[in-house]
This record gives structure tokens, C-alpha cells and sequence, in this order.
């Protein structure tokens, strides 16, 4: 068959990393970048140190508004699906990417394959949320990381066929992850010790576009009484500078601030990290295949597993609740939720019944 796969930011190469290999080895694949992370370093080092294949086409498609860039997005996969007449496309996650590659297939009579299909956080406020939603309800074939996720589909009766067949990214930590843990060069490039300090990430809308609540975030940080490192997001830097935070955040002492990691760099300091503080939620996930305890900066989250097994605590932007997590003992049993690092070739045995 002839596929046609459509990513655009980093979580999207990850997985894409996993399942490409086999996927090629068994069918025709043609790889659309949009371009929606542009940064180079959420975009092209990807696909360097993860052995990606460099993208067949890409669309340059980045900035503006989720809906226009979804609508810039449609606009130009349409014409692509007519032309490269795909027997299906791929897509992954919850991306405006993934939504623009599900609808622009859907109206073409394309199936669709949904890799991460199913996650919910039952807050309709995130565009992903509502990405998720909306493509799970136009896919034809719905890839699940947990039975969890499997049971949100069949609970909203979507139409497609529904298979767990574990989390892509457990293929790719699994991997990567023992490497990353000896290597001792890239924290103490940053002056950190290994288990003395926290990894932070913060780039969702609902953080950082409100200005009092990237505020309430920076005022969060400056509490934080541990070391720590914060990989600033290009649009979580634009609107710090917007709202005049950026120099008061770069002042907080025990904070080092750097601009965005390749990939087995962040990789190290994660799995060298004391805990997580985030809004992401692929770092979630990450964090509880190193086994490093996360601290979530949102009330609610997709990945349900993680709080329940209480590796993942939410603490939204309460500095007390943050700080409370932090001292919070490690759980003694981290069980295999998403997998034991073959998803990608059950996605492809799968994928192969179409």
C-alpha cells in the first residue's frame, strides 16, 4: 500500500521514528512535514539523531492561529492527496497536523490510521482535546495506547475499528533511555547534579497565551527551592517577552533557562532528574517510562494512568500543590501501562489488514 504520513512537531517524530522503519519495509510511505514546530530544534534534529527519514514533502505551514493554521494546513493537503493517491494516511496524536491530515483524508474517501487514538482529558478548553476528538470520529483505524483510551472510543461509539496495540514512544524510550541515563556530560554542561534538580517544560496555549497565567507560572517557578533547568518553547518565549517576564525569569537563580534541546539531550535530563514540571503531555509520558516523577501544570490530563499509579501529580498553577509534589516519596511499583516496546510492529501487522 501506499501511505502517506503527516507530522509536524516533536511528539509527531518520535512516534513517526518508531513505526516508519517497519512500516517501509512492508509498504510505499510518503512523509509530509507541515511544519508546524519550525524551530530547528523541534524540527530537523529530530529526524537526524532519530534515524527519520528526511521528509518526502514539506509544507512550511507554521504560526497564526490553531484554526488558520489548520484551515493553510487543509488547503494545501488537499491537492497532495489528489495527487499522490494514497491507499491510506497516518497521522498521529493531537496535533492541529493531525486534525488537518484526518479531515483533509476523510473528504478525499481516504482511510485514515490514527496512531495514539482515544487519549481524553475531558477538558474541551485544549485544542487538543478538540483535535483528538474530531479525528477519532473521521478514523478508520483507531491504533490505541491503553485499554483505557480504547474504552473513551467505544464509550463515544466511534465508527472505526478500535485495537490496542501499546504506545509507540515505550519502542523508542526503550531504546534511547539507557544511553541517556550515563550520560553525564549534558547536565553538568548545565551545572546540574544527576537526581539534584528539575527538568521544566511549559508551552500550552492555556499557560502561556493568558497573560496572568504565565504570570502565575513564573511567579510559580521562582518557589521552586531545587535547582533546575527550563528548555524554553519558541512561542512560550515570545509571549514572555510580550508580557516583559523574560528577564524576570531569566533572574531566578537556581533556574538555568536555555533555549530548545535536541532530542537525547532533553532525553539525559530527563532521566537524570530529581521530577518534571510540565504542561506537556508527551513529557508526562516520558517521564513515567524513566521512571521520574511528574509534576503536571494543568488540572487535568489525558494520560490518567500516570496519576493513578501516582507517578503524576496535577498541580495546575499552584505553587504550594507544586511544591508539596515535590516532596512527595517515589511510588515503589511503576507498572507497564503503555506497553513492552513492540507497538510499532503491532501498528504495521494491523495496518497490513486494510
Amino acid at each position: 500500500m501506499r501511505i502517506l504520513t503527516v507530522v509536524g512537531n516533536r511528539p509527531q517524530f518520535v512516534k513517526a521514528a518508531a513505526v516508519s522503519g517497519p512500516l517501509r519495509a512492508r509498504h510505499e510511505e510518503i512523509l509530509v512535514h507541515t511544519g508546524q514546530h519550525y524551530d530547528d530544534t523541534l524540527s530537523r534534529v529530530f529526524f537526524e539523531e532519530l534515524g527519520l527519514a528526511r521528509p518526502d514533502i514539506e509544507l512550511n505551514i507554521a504560526g497564526g492561529s490553531n484554526t488558520s493554521q489548520t484551515a493553510r494546513m487543509l488547503a494545501a493537503l488537499e491537492p497532495l492527496i489528489d495527487e499522490v493517491e494514497p491507499d491510506a494516511t497516518l497521522v498521529y496524536g493531537d496535533t492541529n497536523s493531525t486534525l488537518a491530515g484526518a479531515l483533509a483524508a476523510s473528504g478525499a474517501e481516504v482511510p485514515v490510521i490514527h496512531v495514539e487514538a482515544g487519549m481524553r482529558s475531558g477538558d474541551m478548553r485544549m485544542p487538543e482535546e478538540r483535535n483528538r476528538i474530531l479525528t477519532d470520529h473521521v478514523t478508520t483505524l483507531l491504533l490505541c495506547s491503553s485499554d483505557q483510551a480504547a474504552g473513551n472510543l467505544r464509550h463515544e461509539n466511534v465508527a472505526g475499528r478500535i485495537e490496542v496495540i501499546g504506545d509507540v514512544m515505550v519502542d523508542v524510550a526503550l531504546r534511547r533511555q539507557p544511553a541517556a541515563r550515563r550520560e553525564r556530560q549534558v547536565p553538568a554542561r548545565f551545572g546540574l547534579e544527576p537526581g539534584n534538580y528539575v527538568l521544566v517544560t511549559a508551552h500550552r496555549a492555556g499557560n502561556v497565551d493568558d497573560p496572568e497565567r504565565l504570570l502565575a507560572l513564573v511567579e510559580l517557578l521562582e518557589r521552586i527551592p531545587a535547582r533546575a533547568l527550563m528548555a524554553v518553547h519558541p512561542r512560550t518565549r515570545v509571549r514572555l517577552e510580550e508580557a516583559n517576564l523574560l528577564g524576570r525569569l531569566e533572574e531566578i537563580g537556581p533556574l538555568v533557562v536555555t533555549a530548545p534541546l535536541a532530542y537525547m539531550e532533553f532525553t539525559a535530563l530527563l532521566c537524570q532528574a530529581r521530577a518534571v514540571l510540565t504542561d506537556s503531555g508527551g513529557v508526562q509520558k516520558e517521564a513515567y517510562l524513566a521512571g521520574v516523577p511528574c509534576i503536571t501544570m494543568r488540572p487535568t490530563t489525558e494520560w490518567v494512568e500516570t496519576v493513578d499509579t501516582g507517578w503524576n501529580t496535577l498541580v495546575d498553577l499552584d505553587s504550594q500543590r507544586a511544591l508539596a509534589a515535590l516532596e512527595l516519596a517515589v511510588p515503589a511499583e511503576r507498572p507497564e501501562l503503555y506497553g513492552d516496546g513492540h507497538a510499532a510492529e503491532r501498528a504495521v501487522a494491523v495496518i497490513d489488514e486494510l
